[in-house]
């Protein structure tokens, strides 16, 4: 027969009492941990595009864009900024110094000052980090080059940059070995 003092079995009992409430807030918080939900970046995506008229100077531009923008995921190139109208009236009175110029575009968004300088360069590459803004900006490009609309007459093409990106960079330098003329960001 074995004996166990009063204040052992308390000691036990104790132990035990801690043990399974530990294992129970585990389960809780693996119950929780269940709950938690992830949401994919697609669910922040806006795509409900207008078809939005710009003028600048005797220059009208035609683009797809938002006309409000999200700042809950990276998606800020969706929508035309201010300091792109602003460069664009200021590119717009000062066109000769774009003429015959090879333009990278930094941060392009939707496209409207490569869309607008593309009436000036003979070549201009647009660039943007996030895929869902290079849809939009190469649908821009595809509405803005095409053979009804002759206005347009430099070649226009649009590339993923990563700023710090060293394939990136790599490949656009690989593609456009004499560099670039001008470089332009609006808002970047």
């Amino acid at each position: 027969m074995c004996c166990v003092s009063q204040r052992e079995t308390m000691e036990v009992k104790s132990e035990v009492s801690t043990f399974l409430e530990e294992e129970k807030m585990v389960r809780q918080e693996e119950e929780e941990e269940e709950d938690i939900v992830c949401l994919d970046e697609a669910f922040f995506i806006n795509d409900n595009y207008h078809l939005t008229t710009y003028t600048f100077g005797s220059h009208v531009l035609q683009l797809f864009c938002l006309q409000s923008a999200s700042t809950d995921f990276d998606l800020t190139g969706q929508l035309v900024w201010p300091g792109a109208m602003l460069l664009n009236d200021y590119l717009s009175k000062n066109a000769e110094m774009l003429q015959g110029c090879s333009m990278i575009e930094l941060g392009s968004g939707v496209g409207i000052t490569g869309m607008l300088c593309s009436r000036f360069c003979h070549q201009i590459l647009l660039t943007d980090h996030n895929d869902e803004v290079l849809k939009i900006l190469r649908r821009n490009i595809e509405l803005n080059t095409s053979s009804e609309n002759p206005s347009c007459c430099a070649a226009l093409e649009a590339e993923k940059l990563e700023w710090g990106n060293s394939d990136h960079i790599n490949s656009i330098l690989h593609k456009y070995p004499g560099g670039f003329d001008l470089i332009l960001g609006a808002d970047i």
